[in-house]
């Protein structure tokens, strides 16, 4: 019998605690369940949540590489942008794809998040 794979948490590289909590948890929506630090002074990781969503966010070099991508469903993508450009976030102005029924952003560390409906 095959074992059985389960959620995917991804891993996205971050440089700057105070930019990636303004991106993630004021402007997305995210909300963090957890940080570690080996000591004080040591690179952050934590964890993010919204819905079902997970991401893990890491200052640690060798976690990860900046300019990734990650695509994660969501209800109604039209809707969520709508909702990012009422908060009037000043780095960004995301826009929507209706063919791919998707909105696009880049984080203040060059990864790339797509935001889409499934198609039913």
């Amino acid at each position: 019998m095959a074992v059985s794979m389960k959620r995917t948490v991804p891993i996205i590289r971050m440089f700057d605690e105070r930019k990636a909590k303004e991106f993630y948890l004021d402007f997305l929506g995210f909300s963090c369940d957890w940080e570690h630090r080996f000591e004080a002074g040591l690179p952050l990781y934590m964890q993010i949540s919204n819905g079902g969503c997970v991401l893990h966010l890491s200052e640690h070099y060798g976690d990860c590489s900046p300019g990734s991508a990650v695509r994660i469903e969501v209800d109604d993508a039209k809707r969520l942008q709508e909702e990012l450009l009422a908060k009037r976030y000043k780095f960004a102005r995301p826009g929507y794809d209706e063919e791919w029924d998707q909105v696009s952003l880049t984080d203040p560390f060059g990864n790339r998040l797509h935001f889409y409906t499934a198609k039913k």
